[in-house]
């Protein structure tokens, strides 16, 4: 291996639904976190890699930091924290669009005690005029220091590659973590698990989409053909959001699984057989016991 290759650990920061899972995404090239219009989408930190003959980023999508309302709440924003402890770098990505808020100020302030490079990254440029990028850019560079400022359009894929180019260029020489093909860390449950949520997400208004945890029963290949078998679960808060859920003559539920056994399929290259059920813990996201059952736990 090249004596200069590059690689470290990256995290994602930002108030909710800024596109950090839609960055890193692009990045890889594959879907490994999922993608909504609601915020507060992504409850753990993906790792997702990136590998070239210059060197490897992983990055760690974490849940955007918001003002907890839950326990659910305080584990997601507690997460996302706890991962610019464990980085090379930071990425704190705003909204072009949507501009400056006190949802930034407030993360500048955490970000103030941290000794590694932060670089500015400005999303969704798309959606805004070239002549007023500057004055906000501005705006922030005057309460925090960055170490680079770099405009993108994570969706369209603008300037990622020089965003790509700096990022590696500021890690530290080290070894490759993951082997070269390999673009996430989490198993293929965790995924299949997401996806589900992901077309609750797609489907559903408020009332749903933060009440809503899916578990992976059972996932195995049939010995006979190429199919797997998996069984999830959609947990609910209360029976009024089950019945949302399931819908008319279970319309709904039909479309959820329909939408996520497509996606599966894609991703896996196999035939999926998904049998979807909903189920309901009342108050599952104030409950240490639910939230640990359900994946929401320290790492070890």
């Amino acid at each position: 291996m090249d004596n200069n290759y590059r690689s470290g650990f990256v995290a994602l920061i930002g108030r909710p639904n800024v596109g950090k899972s839609t960055l890193m995404n692009h990045v890889v090239g594959q879907k490994i976190a999922i993608m909504s219009d609601k915020p507060q989408t992504t409850r753990n930190k993906i790792r997702g890699v990136y590998t070239d003959e210059r060197g490897q980023v992983v990055f760690l999508d974490t849940p955007g930091i918001h003002k907890p309302h839950s326990k659910l709440g305080e584990f997601l924003v507690k997460t996302a924290r706890d991962a610019l402890d464990e980085v090379d770098l930071v990425l704190f990505l705003i909204d072009a669009a949507e501009g400056y808020g006190p949802g930034d100020r407030y993360i500048m302030e955490n970000l103030r005690n941290v000794k590694t490079p932060v670089f500015l990254v400005v999303n969704k440029i798309d959606q805004v005029h070239p002549d007023e990028l500057l004055p906000l850019i501005d705006r922030y560079r005057k309460e925090f220091s960055f170490n680079e400022v770099v405009p993108i359009s994570a969706l369209q894929g603008n300037n990622t590659s020089t965003l790509m180019d700096l990022l590696i260029s500021h890690l530290p020489e080290g070894p490759q973590y993951y082997p070269a093909d390999q673009v996430t860390d989490h198993p293929e449950r965790f995924i299949v698990g997401e996806l589900i949520r992901e077309k609750v997400l797609e489907m559903t208004r408020e009332e749903i989409p933060h009440s809503v945890a899916v578990v992976i029963e059972e996932m195995k290949r049939r010995e006979d053909k190429d199919i797997v078998d998996v069984r999830a679960v959609i947990y609910t808060e209360r029976p009024s959001q089950k019945g949302i859920l399931i819908g008319k003559k279970g319309s709904l539920l039909k479309e959820v699984g329909k939408r996520a056994r497509e996606e599966m399929e894609r991703l896996l290259g196999t035939r999926i057989f998904l049998d979807l059920w909903v189920k309901v813990k009342k108050d599952w996201r104030n409950e240490e016991m639910m939230l640990r059952q359900f994946g929401y736990r320290e790492e070890e």
